[in-house]
């Protein structure tokens, strides 16, 4: 489709500013958002990206700037407000109501009534099957929504916010948690918003759909503005220069780790979605595990971590070992930072010094078993400079860090024990390329260091960066083993779409 050129604004951000205590969020941010344009806003975690997008869904109140809608001057008051006003928000953080069903999670708020005010069911049903058709999903409108993926519930959330025919769609991460095909899927919808005249913010990390389905981009860094142009005329390098402020050179700085004996094996390991798997991991090996959504690669290693029971061998430096529950591999030193970092991975309320140490309090504690804060205070110091984690107070609560640094966090907590299998499942799902560059440095020196690591991931090319081997998994099966040299995307595709066609 061609791309619209539009005069006119639907959305003006004039000089933003917005500032929390002993940080300064916004500094004087401009944005113009024109109709029938997807305008990317590009920064590190902690740009202000955010923060200037619940200002636009008055969730914050900004200290100072204007904000101009439709030409008209606005004061944001709170989300339900912008939405009825016409400007609807995607955020990366779903929060769907998991006893409700897909229909009642759509129209949430705005169901259909009766003459005599209860909720119209039929029309409940058969507007939710009419969208969902419209969008290319094939979903039953009356399944409840904890039954469903992370990616399911990401693409219900994106319906829901589209469906409400909004003028302005603001689009954070959407593609975070869902597979390439529901990428496609996404971005036909967008093209439909383009086409009736809508306008789009949409902030990703992936440089690849940034110059794929964008119009024009706008980089913040720090809080401020630093760059505005349309995508033809600024390539994926320029982008990351201007959001970093210096050039990475090389995306994956992978370094080659001399590999020692086998330090996990599994043998015939089956469980909820995977069956029949064997594998084995040496020392200072980074193993990237592949495949579509749904594969059963994080299903596997839940079990191997004492998440979920499965059934087979497994051993550890020779030795057979089942972990009854997540105490008992913590403590053996095989960790598991788990994709849902929010859920699984962080206490969100409590200090960033209490969730460093989380896991390693007997470390921490004297001989009478009482917590010994001198020696917590120096443990999680040495991992917030190791991590480079950009804190304001190490009392302040985790929800109050960027996603690349709440990343940090969940990873710091487990170097504080040492791990000798490190388990990272999606370990750089929406965090920036200068997060990301860190954490795959963070790899590259534990794996000298002799960890054995599994890195599950859905990204491609992070897959082929950073692995020394590839494992493919197609519906709860290992279909097949890649080295570095091997690998490429087309093999990987092969073996995680085609792994049982011939059976």
């Amino acid at each position: 489709m061609e791309k619209k050129k539009t005069q006119g604004y639907l959305l003006e951000l004039r000089d933003i500013s917005k500032s929390f205590p002993g940080v300064k969020a916004l500094d004087k941010v401009k944005l113009k958002l024109r109709p029938g344009s997807v305008h990317a806003i590009c920064g590190e975690n902690g740009a202000g990206k955010s923060t200037l997008i619940k200002i636009i869904n008055g969730i914050y109140k900004m200290d100072e700037g204007e904000i101009i809608y439709k030409g008209k001057k606005i004061i944001p008051q709170n989300p339900r407000a912008m939405l009825d006003m016409g400007i609807a928000t995607i955020h990366q953080e779903l929060s769907p109501v998991p006893d409700l069903t897909i229909a009642e999670n759509i129209f949430l708020g705005r169901e259909p009534k009766t003459r005599t005010g209860n909720v119209d069911w039929k029309s409940l049903w058969k507007n939710a099957e009419y969208l969902l058709k419209d969008f290319g999903l094939n979903y039953n409108p009356k399944a409840l929504m904890r039954t469903l993926t992370v990616s399911d519930i990401a693409l219900i959330e994106i319906v829901k916010a589209i469906s409400r025919d909004a003028s302005v769609v603001i689009m954070d991460e959407p593609t975070s948690s869902i597979t390439e095909n529901e990428v496609h899927i996404l971005f036909e919808n967008i093209r439909k918003l383009q086409a009736r005249g809508a306008g789009i913010i949409y902030i990703s990390h992936k440089m690849d759909e940034i110059m794929e389905i964008c119009d024009e981009v706008t980089i913040l860094r720090d809080g401020q503005w630093i760059h505005h142009c349309s995508v033809e005329e600024i390539d994926k390098n320029g982008i990351i220069t201007k959001m970093v402020g210096r050039e990475i050179k090389d995306q994956f700085p992978k370094e080659e780790a001399e590999t020692g004996n086998v330090v996990m094996e599994l043998n015939n390991v089956s469980g909820n979605r995977f069956k029949n798997v064997n594998f084995k991991i040496h020392a200072g090996e980074i193993v990237g595990f592949a495949g579509l959504v749904g594969a059963g690669r994080s299903e596997l290693f839940r079990g191997v971590f004492g998440l979920d029971p499965m059934d087979g061998e497994v051993l550890l430096e020779g030795k057979k070992v089942k972990f009854k529950n997540v105490m008992e591999a913590i403590e053996a030193g095989v960790l598991m930072a788990s994709e849902d970092r929010k859920k699984e991975g962080v206490v969100l309320c409590r200090p960033i010094r209490e969730n460093i140490t989380l896991s390693s309090l007997k470390s921490v504690c004297g001989r009478v078993g009482f917590l010994n804060f001198k020696k917590e205070k120096t443990e999680m110091q040495k991992m917030i400079d190791l991590m480079s984690i950009k804190i304001s107070s190490p009392e302040a609560p985790v929800a109050s860090l960027s996603g690349g640094n709440q990343q940090k966090v969940v990873l710091a907590k487990w170097l504080l024990k040492s791990p000798k299998v490190l388990i990272l499942d999606e370990p750089t799902r929406g965090i920036d390329v200068g997060a990301k560059y860190e954490i795959y440095r963070l790899m590259c020196r534990l794996a000298k260091q002799g960890v054995a690591i599994v890195m599950i991931s859905s990204e491609m090319p992070e897959i082929l960066g950073m692995s020394d081997r590839i494992v493919i998994m197609s519906q709860g099966k290992v279909t097949g083993e890649l080295t570095r040299k091997e690998a490429t995307q087309a093999a990987i595709m092969r073996l995680a779409v085609e792994g049982f066609k011939d059976e």
